[in-house]
């Protein structure tokens, strides 16, 4: 009995049991003690959720689940994303998504091949200024686009080669050429590819309108339409977009193709002579320009359209499957031969059968050049036509595509490099990145509005961004075969110097002919472009170099001071108090307002609280609540610099997400104001009203 009571004596009452330490890998040791002395043991816990995966010590992975959203309104948005845009992809899967050859065609060449759509129809559009018999010359003017087309395309197998990682416009600059350079062809070609979406899409609605003319007032909402479609199909990945964009890319190919075949058919069979070129009943056949080097310039800079996009695969290399370098080189060669073929053959077809471009007042209705040469080989309104029709309509609008591939890209590595913002690094839940994406078809809508979705009208903005870029590309390389001789560097430096000379003399050409009619915008968005690429590496130079610490470095150093702006005595205001509390026993509650009434109210609720912590009350007769706020800190900043000024604000958090419009945001406006104010730290404890349960 006795031996019970003494064994009862020195049991003690159970302590509170001590919260587990946990380690930043989640894992942590929980001390705890039994019911007798000395009873003590040690339990290993380990966090056991799905959102992280422990993959080493102090090493956790976050799951697919971690990125659920925790609100009803965001795991509907988050349902809606996923439906559009798919599962995110891990960035493991980043070797999984490079594209393959024939993808790789499909999703960096389609704004090259689909060009042939319209370049043609550009020549023929200055020529006929002089009257129909100049319609002639689009063949010795195609002649030299496909010459300029093969340079162009063997200097940039040279850069490939050279350039396995990316060989881009800036790239290429920047490693030979220097900074300013580079920043020029980066902004060429970041209005190219905004330029090349606009015109893409706009001659696509063309296509569509010439079959279908009831649709033509509808022409900019349709192109907006489309832009916001091909803006998503990016947003799913690459090597996605690439599955989607092949089937039309190919269809288009053999499509065209079959004609220019059948085409040259017919053809051989009247002899290969030209037709002489019919306008309609009542239309004036009269020049209205005398036929002069100035205007085979304009009509050969406008035709020079065909080459756009042919930098992409240069630009796009490390979308490859390995060995990357050899893939693009292969598909680039790939590239140019179809689109010299396509090309040549529609502007010797538009000579064979006589076709005139006609625009939209025109008496019999505005059609393309392609459309007319398909209605002339299969006859108008045959599936064979509708065919052709629907299957440039995809290309035209999946030729965009180049540009949504290469803008980011191109973003991406001007924000590498501290010339565009950071966010144009992030890559989006299905390795994309989203920034620049967005960012594209934001601006290509802008344009295509801006121009009523005429594709004529946005045509002299396109070529000149486009031969500023790759005669910068091709000096690069120059001085790189200079500077390196690497072996075989004579024959690399000839095709470059005849790239740089000929790209060179295109581009001012390209510049004079058509600065009336809208280069000049061009000529003087880059320099702007240039000037804010540096602005935003002076801030981001300037930021780095002073990021000097405003609060200690050391714990032991910091005194804190703590400022506790309070609304009213109430259990938010007490929860908040007794958590700054628990930081420093330097704490003042401040309540501002501009009511007598209020004041004293506050004074008396103040007294019954009974707290120990002192309250200063600021009077605002001017109604401010964050200016006196900010003065008063300041103040406090003076009485003692040496110590890190704290602010904790109690925020009320309502049940439900709309339920906050019903409340004043003062916690968000301060923590706004607080925002840029250097050795302030803010902390925010919030107050969950509990949810109801039924």
């Amino acid at each position: 009995m006795d031996s019970g009571l003494e064994r009862r004596s020195q049991r003690v009452r159970a302590p509170r049991r001590q919260a587990p330490h946990l380690q930043g890998d989640l894992v942590g040791k929980l001390d705890m003690q039994g019911r007798l002395i000395g009873d003590r043991y040690v339990r290993v816990c380990r966090v056991q959720t799905a959102d992280f995966e422990r993959a080493a010590p102090g090493h956790l992975i976050a799951t697919e689940e971690a990125l659920e959203a925790r609100g009803p309104a965001g795991r509907a948005f988050g349902k809606v994303k996923r439906t559009v845009i798919g599962a995110p992809l891990s960035t493991a899967a980043a070797a999984h998504e490079r594209l393959t050859k024939p993808k790789a065609l499909a999703v960096l060449s389609s704004d090259a091949l689909s060009s042939v759509a319209y370049a043609t129809e550009e020549i023929l559009h200055v020529l006929l200024l002089a009257g129909l018999g100049a319609l002639a010359l689009s063949l010795p003017i195609g002649a030299g686009i496909v010459a300029l087309l093969l340079i162009v395309g063997i200097s940039y197998r040279q850069t490939i080669k050279a350039y396995p990682a990316g060989g881009g416009s800036y790239i290429v600059a920047k490693d030979n050429l220097g900074e300013l350079p580079a920043l020029a062809a980066g902004a060429a070609l970041l209005f190219g590819y905004i330029v090349t979406v606009a015109v893409s899409i706009a001659a696509g609605v063309a296509a569509l309108t010439s079959a279908v003319p009831e649709l033509r007032d509808h022409r900019v909402t349709l192109g907006l339409g489309f832009i916001v479609l091909v803006t998503v199909l990016n947003l799913r990945g690459i090597r996605e977009s690439g599955s989607i964009f092949a089937v039309p890319t190919y269809l288009f190919l053999v499509g065209i193709v079959i004609m220019i075949a059948l085409g040259l058919v017919r053809a051989a069979s009247n002899g290969f002579v030209a037709q002489a070129p019919q306008m309609a009943a009542g239309e004036a056949q009269t020049a209205t320009q005398a036929l002069g080097v100035l205007l085979i310039l304009t009509a050969f800079s406008r035709g020079c359209a065909a080459l756009t996009g042919v930098e992409a695969i240069s630009d796009g290399v490390q979308a490859f499957q390995p060995p990357e370098w050899k893939n693009a080189r292969a598909t680039l060669t790939w590239m140019i031969a179809i689109l010299a073929t396509t090309f040549a053959g529609i502007t010797f077809l538009a000579n064979q059968f006589g076709i005139v471009p006609r625009e939209p007042d025109h008496p019999e209705g505005y059609e393309t050049v392609v459309s007319q040469i398909a209605s002339t080989i299969f006859g108008g309104g045959t599936p064979a036509y509708y065919y052709i029709q629907v299957a440039t309509l995809a290309i035209l609008i999946l030729a965009a595509n180049t540009a949504y591939s290469d803008f980011p890209r191109l973003s991406y590595f001007l924000a590498r490099d501290r010339y565009l913002p950071k966010q144009f690094t992030f890559r989006g839940d299905r390795l994309a990145y989203s920034t620049g994406i967005v960012t594209l078809g934001i601006l290509s809508s802008l344009m295509l509005a801006g121009f009523n979705g005429e594709t004529t009208r946005m045509i002299p903005l396109y070529a000149v961004g486009v031969f500023t870029a790759f005669t910068l590309s091709q000096g690069g390389m120059v001085v790189r075969w200079l500077r390196l001789k690497e072996p075989g560097w004579q024959g690399g430096l000839a095709i470059n110097i005849v790239g740089v000379v000929t790209t060179g003399v295109v581009a001012v050409v390209v510049g004079l002919t058509n600065f009336t009619r809208g280069a000049w915008i061009v000529l003087l968005l880059i320099p702007v472009l240039i000037m804010m690429f540096r602005a935003i590496h002076g801030h981001y130079a300037q930021a780095a170099g002073e990021l000097a610490a405003q609060t200690p470095l050391e714990p032991d150093e910091i005194e804190h001071t703590v400022i506790v702006p309070v609304a009213a005595v109430n259990r938010v205001a007490r929860q908040t108090l007794a958590y700054a509390r628990s930081i420093s026993s330097n704490v003042t509650a401040v309540h501002i307002t501009d009511d007598d009434a209020e004041i004293e109210q506050m004074r008396h609720d103040w007294k019954e609280l009974g707290s120990d912590i002192p309250m200063v009350i600021i009077e605002s007769p001017y109604r401010s609540l964050v200016g006196p706020l900010l003065s008063y800190l300041d103040e406090i900043d003076r009485q003692r610099p040496d110590d890190t000024l704290t602010v904790v604000l109690p925020e009320f958090i309502a049940r439900h997400w709309w339920e906050q419009v019903l409340h004043n945001q003062t916690a968000l406006r301060i923590k706004a104001a607080l925002l840029f104010r250097p050795g302030t730290v803010v902390t925010s404890v919030p107050y969950h009203l509990e949810r109801r349960r039924t």
